[in-house]
């Protein structure tokens, strides 16, 4: 039975390999309708897991729910069977081909989780966000966080008095002169003055003197 309100889709069925594929394809046609074409994969991926693990695990039977919801900023698949037994998250091997269910639900969801539906069962869900919630995330300011500076820590000083430590001077040997030997001085020849005649000192025309009184 399928059941299509505005905001919730819901659908049960036996959680076999056959009816795993159908349950992925009215995902996706859901997932279309509400324009949310970039969840597709992961929710058929988270949804996929889901139901594989009703189907190895749950007992006594595989009757199961799988509902579809979409909340403000926020889808959330859940799926619900008998068994009231919670899943637990173990370490797969390496090598395993199974056992990684609820660690890739973790991987492709935001937050996931299982609770119990008293003993009539349990209902395990994942949600993702929408891309309006992602866009209205990325336009929001980031927060300013107060870094808080560490104290200063005071060493306290001693009262005794500092202590001075005598360092021994190193003797250096005496540099003896060396003798270098007396410079004489050069005697300079003295230089005799020259006489000049009268005449070479006359100016070159100025007239001569007459030697004739007159």
């Amino acid at each position: 039975m399928i059941t299509h309100p505005s905001r919730h889709c819901t659908v049960e069925l036996q959680a076999l390999p056959s009816r795993i594929g159908q349950v992925r394809r009215i995902l996706s046609a859901q997932l279309r309708y509400w324009h949310l074409d970039p969840l597709i994969d992961r929710a058929a991926l988270g949804v996929t897991e889901l139901l594989s693990n009703v189907h190895r695990h749950a007992q006594p039977d595989k009757t199961c729910t799988v509902r579809i919801e979409l909340m403000l900023d926020r889808l959330t698949v859940s799926v619900r069977d008998h068994d009231p037994r919670l899943p637990v998250v173990g370490d797969a091997d390496p090598l395993a081909t199974c056992g990684r269910g609820l660690a890739m639900v973790a991987a492709v969801s935001e937050s996931w989780g299982a609770r119990p539906d008293g003993e009539q069962g349990k209902t395990v869900w994942f949600s993702l966000p929408t891309p309006a919630a992602l866009k209205a995330r990325a336009a929001r300011p980031p927060r300013r966080v107060a870094v808080e500076e560490p104290p200063v820590r005071t060493v306290p000083v001693p009262d005794s008095p500092v202590r001075f430590t005598e360092v021994a001077t190193v003797g250096l040997p005496e540099v003896e002169p060396l003798g270098l030997p007396a410079v004489e001085p050069v005697g300079i020849p003295e230089v005799e003055p020259v006489a000049l005649a009268a005449d070479a000192l006359r100016p070159e025309h100025a007239p001569a003197r007459s030697a004739v009184a007159g």
